[in-house]
This record gives structure tokens, sequence and C-alpha cells, in this order.
């Protein structure tokens, strides 16, 4: 049985810092034979923002049709689900937020209308990745995506403990990131760990 990884490479600037950051992560997991990866970027991708109608707490589905009518079910199917974005005002860009947002069918599913996001068995089996680049050097330059991304991660189904962080600062400009001294074995070291823990979660 495959493996199945969903990346969203969220930079509104294409083959930017955080897409590399991300492309070195899917390339060490692509050497695993058992992984299959898909990869989306977001400029791409047609998701609008979230109308903020609430319809989806009555309905279980947005009232938008736009790219998300094929993403809804790729989340809900990928056993790794890969944020990728760069810190754009403290915060994650707005092609990333735009995704996140309209995450919220999902937490209408869960919290409102009480049905499950993801079938009994697989829960507690998903993991998710966030990756992020700031040109910042500044320590807390990241406090303020985090929990964007926990909350995007909490209503699919993957938990706090299920989330693992790659994030560099201090890499301003296209390319910098890979003149920084550990980005690309950390990177790489990560997409390995990743592997690694979903097949024993998965039984492979």
């Amino acid at each position: 049985m495959p493996i199945k990884i969903l990346a969203f490479a969220g930079s509104p600037r294409r083959h930017g810092n955080s897409e590399i950051l991300l492309d070195w992560v899917l390339a060490s997991m692509s050497e695993d034979q058992d992984i299959r990866i898909e990869k989306i970027a977001l400029t791409e991708a047609d998701i609008n923002p979230c109308r903020g109608c609430n319809a989806c707490e009555t309905l279980n589905k947005c009232v938008q049709r736009d790219g998300m009518d094929i993403y809804h079910d790729k989340i809900i199917e990928a056993d790794g689900i890969i944020l990728s974005s760069p810190i754009y005002c403290m915060g994650l860009a707005a092609q990333v937020k735009a995704l996140v947002d309209r995450a919220q069918v999902f937490r209408s599913r869960k919290y409102v209308l009480k049905l499950p996001v993801v079938p009994p068995e697989r829960k507690g089996k998903r993991l998710g990745v966030f990756l992020s680049t700031a040109g910042q050097k500044w320590s807390y330059v990241f406090d303020a995506a985090i929990p964007s991304v926990k909350c995007f991660y909490h209503v699919i189904d993957i938990r706090d403990a299920d989330i693992r962080y790659l994030m560099i600062n201090g890499v301003d400009e296209k390319g910098a990131i890979e003149h920084h001294p550990t980005a690309q074995a950390d990177a790489a070291n990560l997409g390995k760990e990743t592997v690694h823990e979903l097949k024993k979660r998965l039984g492979l």
C-alpha cells in the first residue's frame, strides 16, 4: 500500500526559499519506494478565501466551487500533509492562509455536525509537517504563524504531537537558503524521519 504525501508549496514566489526547503524534504522522502508524492503550488490551485457564510455548518460542504473541490478530498486521503510558507508580515503568506481558512468546512463537520473527518481507523496515524522561511533573524519571527498551522492540522485530525516543524530564518533573497549551513541536511533528515514514522504507524 503506497503512503500518500500531499505537499503544498505556499509562496506566491515560485521556487523561492520555502519551496526549495520543501523540495529538499520531498526529495528525501521520494527515495523510499512506498512513497507517493503530490505537490501543489497554491498560486495555481484556484483556492478562494473563505466567505465566512457558515453554510458548511448545515451543508457539510463549502458553497464555493473552486480548487478546494479537488483538494478537500486529497487532504482527507493523505497520510502525510506538508505545508510550506514564507513569513510575510509576521504571518503565513496569503495563499496558505486561504487554504487554512477554507479548512473551516472540516471544523464545521467535526464540531458542529459531529461527523468524522477521517475514518476512525485512520485517526492518530497521519502526520503533518510545517516548513517555513523568513528573512528576519528574530527568534520569534515564526511565532504568529504557528497557531494557524496548528488549527489547520487540528481540524483535519492531525494532533499537535503529530506535527513536525522545520523553520529557517535569516534567508531573505531568493535562493539564500542554499547557502544556509544546515538547512538541506535538516530537510533530508526530516523527510526520512517522517517516512519512518509513517511506515511504523501504517504497519509497513
